[in-house]
């Protein structure tokens, strides 16, 4: 942590970047294995999700699971993840990062390799929702590694291997896990952890530094706000996995879950503006840059993880794809990353971050707009220029939005900065899903609705249309000519729906890019980084 102070104050003088640049202290390969090991623990805890999501049926046929029940698999996880997020911070200073980060790790490929041998539902989802407490420690705690051992000059390269986990992560986990579940079977999801996350442990054992346990701070823990959080994050998280399967306010059960969420977040941040000792520093959010920048990101999510929802959606339910087909359609969003992030340290090097965190959002939503225009043939080779377009954006935003969100942090404000930065990335990403469903159910109705009034017996196209397919069906084997008659209208009716929910799905990509249209205006709020680090301290 000593190497940030420096780096703050060498970044502090815009006026001569020079020399900000030749004093950037030297970074120990001590440090730099602990902030790969770290990166390398949040890429897999992100990637666990977006696998598990991509092989949820296989998972739910093998344990006797119903599609409704089922969903607690993901809901269970998520809602352990986004509560433990913001816990990290106050957490790793209690027990020592190396003692938190080392535990949770080991911890993580235990209950991984446990979900593979699951019998049944409720064990599933209680070793999901475990392991989901030990990977969502992994992601801020990756974050806060980042921006407290490194110096500002090298940030840029740690942020752009945390970009790997958060933009890159969840675009190819759909190609491995539909992959891993059609050739080996589903349990290799969860083994797939194994021996990556060996790699990552010894890491972490190496790397970190032994630091006495604070455990005296447990007696002074900001036990209301803990409490008020996790039941407030909790619910919301439930509302928003499970809210349109239930009919959102239409079941009393969310109904109830809505009002404990309200109650308990709006508690929440009263304690915490009011506790001497706050679990989190929400004056952060009063920053311009880091406020802005929590804005975008929040946005972000919801378009990061929307995308990686609605498109294996759409190929499903339209193209009639498997997981693994869905996988290598997708693998066209994730592997130009892979190319692309580690050459954007450079760049922020060479050009304003904010001018590349513009150009990013411009593309992500210019490759959300390319899909708006959706027909019946739109499919692998239509979706390869947008998710190469996507893969671009996505992979320009990340590391400068945090880079540029983060500047001026102090190292005692690291922790809460991380928690909420991750936390809101994930909570868009919850928005987003639970909004693309409940639009895409409306929308195909509206579009079903609007059809329909076109499909009409008075219309001489519509009964020349009936005539046919009444003739098809009757010289394929339909004795009965009001049979084929009525299989005739049936079929029209699939033609009418899958023509509605065509035109929901682009409604729904019209939605992600003005999103993001938003989070562009976001970030053309942001100061200069150069000026930050000056601010940031008052």
């Amino acid at each position: 942590m000593s190497t940030l102070q420096p780096a703050l104050t060498a970044t502090s003088t815009p006026s001569s970047p020079a020399p900000a640049v030749s004093a950037t202290p030297a970074v120990s390969a001590k440090t730099w294995i602990a902030v790969i090991g770290a990166t390398l623990g949040a890429f897999m805890a992100v990637l666990n999700i977006q696998i598990v999501n991509a092989s949820l049926a296989d998972i739910q046929g093998a344990i006797g699971a119903g599609i409704d029940d089922g969903g607690w698999i993901s809901t269970s996880y998520l809602i352990a993840e986004i509560v433990v997020i913001p816990l990290s911070g106050w957490l790793a200073q209690v027990f020592s990062i190396r003692i938190y980060l080392l535990t949770n790790a080991v911890l993580f490929l235990v209950l991984s390799a446990a979900c593979a041998l699951a019998q049944d539902l409720p064990q599933m989802i209680v070793l999901r929702a475990v392991q989901g407490f030990t990977g969502g420690v992994l992601i801020p705690m990756a974050f806060t590694l980042i921006i407290t051992l490194l110096p500002r000059g090298k940030q840029p390269v740690g942020l752009a291997l945390f970009a790997l986990s958060a933009t890159f992560a969840p675009a190819i986990g759909p190609t491995i896990g539909g992959y891993l579940t059609e050739n080996l079977g589903w349990q290799y999801i969860f083994y797939v952890n194994l021996v990556p996350g060996a790699i990552m442990v010894g890491m972490l054992w190496y790397a970190l530094e032994a630091k006495p346990m604070k455990l005296a701070l447990l007696r002074d823990g900001d036990w209301a706000g803990i409490i008020t959080m996790a039941i407030g994050l909790s619910a919301l998280q439930t509302v928003l996995e499970e809210g349109n399967k239930d009919d959102w306010f239409g079941s009393p059960f969310i109904v109830k879950l809505s009002v404990i969420a309200a109650v308990a977040l709006t508690a929440f941040l009263i304690i915490e503006l009011t506790v001497e000792k706050p679990l989190m520093n929400l004056r952060l959010l009063v920053r311009r840059n880091f406020g802005f920048g929590m804005l975008a990101n929040f946005l972000l999510g919801v378009a990061l993880y929307g995308s990686v929802f609605i498109l294996p959606q759409y190929l499903a339910r339209i193209q009639g794809y498997n997981a693994e087909q869905i996988g290598m359609v997708l693998a066209w969003t994730g592997l130009p990353q892979l190319l692309l992030i580690p050459l954007v340290p450079r760049l922020m090097q060479r050009f304003d971050a904010r001018i590349i965190i513009g150009v990013g959002f411009v593309l992500f939503a210019g490759s959300n707009f390319m899909n708006i225009y959706m027909t019946s043939d739109y499919a692998a080779d239509q979706l390869l220029w947008p998710n190469v377009v996507r893969a671009i954006g996505q992979a320009l935003v990340m590391a400068p939005l945090s880079a540029v969100a983060t500047a001026g942090i102090e190292p005692e404000n690291a922790g809460s900065a991380s928690g909420l930065f991750n936390m809101m990335r994930n909570l868009g990403g919850a928005v987003g899903i639970a909004l693309l469903q409940t639009v895409l159910t409306k929308r195909e109705q509206y579009h079903s609705n609007v059809l329909m009034q076109s499909v009409s017996m008075f219309e001489q196209a519509t009964r020349t249309r009936l005539e046919q397919l009444t003739q098809y069906f009757v010289n394929h084997g339909v004795v009965d000519r009001t049979d084929a008659a009525h299989r005739a209208y049936v079929a029209i009716g699939h033609v009418v729906q899958k023509q509605a929910f065509i035109l929901a799905f682009s409604d729904t990509f019209y939605l992600l890019g003005a999103a993001l249209i938003v989070a562009l205006i976001a970030s053309l709020f942001l100061k200069k980084p150069g000026h930050v680090a000056a601010g940031g301290a008052h």
